[in-house]
């Protein structure tokens, strides 16, 4: 792949990723307002689901932020944005349902969850160093050191694991929706339309996982090209 190849693909992932960016905020700006006729909040959807699923060693926290909603499998928590959390809407019921889709995996022992949370540390390494050794590397490589090659071959190996990790990934979130949305549907949670509208927003939170695995790809087959060229 040469440089103005990889250059036109990167822009393209870039204005692709923002447009579903946008996208997202907008379809939850806009189910934010379809109120349910339940009138359960986000804390409630999310206690019923795990207490349905004989999950009761789970606890569901108030975090501070937006989009901050996530479920942590060391402490088991269900972490929800104050908004999620407070709030009565089909936005809101589709992000706490789907946290608790994640403690539903964490409970079952689902297999990608399983591998994505072993890869965790080696992730949090590799995210951190991979470009300064890459970095590195490529300024040895072009001062003529043979130290060079080996150098950015060992950051091509870190980015490809942290690249591992936003493919991995993909399959928990997608698992986590589905479960979501069929708790919400098998328990006649919401009316015909708030379900429209809570499985539309993930669908669109889910592209976002999508984009991110493309674009670190992407990255990820430029390094390589580049190392195969200077051989």
């Amino acid at each position: 792949m040469h440089m103005g190849g990889y250059y036109l693909l990167a822009g393209l992932i870039f204005l692709v990723s923002m447009y579903v960016s946008n996208r997202l905020k907008s379809k939850f700006k806009k189910y934010s307002k379809i109120q349910l006729k339940n009138g359960m909040s986000g804390k409630e959807i999310a206690e019923k689901m795990l207490s349905d699923n004989r999950i009761t060693d789970v606890k569901v926290l108030s975090v501070k932020g937006q989009l901050t909603d996530h479920y942590n499998p060391v402490n088991k928590t269900v972490n929800l944005s104050e908004a999620v959390y407070a709030q009565r809407n089909a936005a809101a019921a589709a992000v706490a349902a789907h946290e608790c889709g994640h403690a539903l995996q964490h409970a079952k022992a689902y297999s990608w969850l399983r591998l994505r949370s072993q890869i965790v540390p080696a992730v949090g390494v590799s995210s951190k160093i991979s470009n300064f050794v890459i970095m590195a590397g490529l300024i040895l490589m072009y001062s003529g050191s043979a130290l060079g090659s080996m150098l950015f071959l060992v950051g091509i190996v870190l980015f490809g694991v942290t690249t591992l990790f936003t493919f991995i990934t993909l399959p928990v979130e997608y698992d986590a929706s589905n479960r979501a949305l069929a708790w919400l549907e098998n328990k006649h949670m919401l009316t015909q339309e708030e379900h429209a509208g809570a499985k539309d927003a993930l669908k669109w939170a889910a592209r976002t996982y999508l984009v991110a695995a493309l674009g670190s790809l992407a990255t990820l087959l430029y390094f390589i090209s580049m190392f195969m060229g200077r051989r």
